[in-house]
């Protein structure tokens, strides 16, 4: 049986090219790259090297041995990710959601129904959040919206209707509702990491540019000091205080008021499932 020490030895001689650099790069002896050198061809049976005075090069069919060995390793790591990823998904429960909101929800129902395993979440888009719970990649998704599937569960969660926040002085802020076309042209403020809720915007307010803040705090000292729009829901986790002297506007898109759905895998998380249809 081949060793893979050895084999890593033979790539790391391919890519160094002199036994005295693959001694120094695996930081072992010289005399130890030579005797493995010389296992390998007993084990291959057949000799991989040219020899020369106080030198030694692949031949022809070392060079075949070398992009062997290169596969087989890469076939050890590959299969070592692989048992390590399932050990982790055994262990762990992932969910992907369309926006940030609902997990605010969702996290601390899933742990306290499986208190044994970690959660992870990610934010991504609805189509990959799909092809993700059907291929097994994701166990849990939220998407803003029904999807029919055949192979997977899908049922609403939960509502987020989305408000804009409007200072006196601004031509909009006697308005009763708003729409996205009233909005568009006027320049906002919009945090990062909204999921799904940073498409919209911009692309039903294309004349519109925004000024984007990923840090809570920086972002907040806008919303206080600053005279442009910002959005809010009925979900959203603000400070107290933080949009007083801002009139908060519903908007009249259809659009704006978003149904969260759940998706899972038929047979897997129904328990969970029930427990959070009570959000509607």
């Amino acid at each position: 049986m081949l060793n893979l020490n050895k084999l890593m030895a033979l790539v790391t001689f391919g890519e160094c090219g002199t036994l005295s650099g693959t001694a120094e790069r695996l930081n072992i002896s010289q005399p130890s790259i030579t005797r493995a050198m010389k296992s390998l061809e007993e084990e291959f049976g057949c000799e991989l090297f040219t020899r020369g005075k106080n030198r030694i090069a692949l031949n022809e069919t070392g060079r075949v041995a070398l992009e062997r060995a290169r596969r087989l390793l890469s076939e050890e790591a590959d299969a070592k990710e692989e048992v390590r990823s399932f050990a982790r998904r055994v262990r762990t429960i992932e969910v992907e959601s369309c926006a940030p909101a609902p997990l605010w929800y969702l996290l601390p129902d899933i742990s306290s129904l499986f208190p044994e395993r970690t959660v992870s979440s990610s934010l991504t888009d609805t189509d990959s959040i799909m092809e993700d719970v059907a291929d097994g990649k994701c166990d849990i998704g939220v998407i803003p919206e029904m999807r029919e599937s055949d192979v997977l569960s899908v049922r609403p969660f939960l509502r987020e209707t989305l408000s804009v926040c409007i200072r006196e002085g601004h031509e909009l802020h006697e308005s009763e509702s708003v729409s996205f076309s009233d909005l568009n042209g006027f320049n906002c403020l919009l945090r990062s990491d909204i999921g799904f809720w940073d498409r919209m915007c911009r692309e039903m307010m294309p004349s519109s540019r925004f000024l984007v803040q990923s840090a809570p705090f920086e972002f907040n000292e806008l919303v206080r000091t600053s005279s442009l729009p910002c959005f809010t829901t009925n979900l959203s986790d603000y400070d107290e205080g933080l949009l007083d002297g801002r009139k908060i506007i519903p908007m009249s898109d259809s659009i704006s008021d978003v149904t969260y759905h759940l998706v899972w895998r038929r047979g897997e998380y129904d328990a969970l499932a029930n427990k959070l249809g009570r959000f509607l």
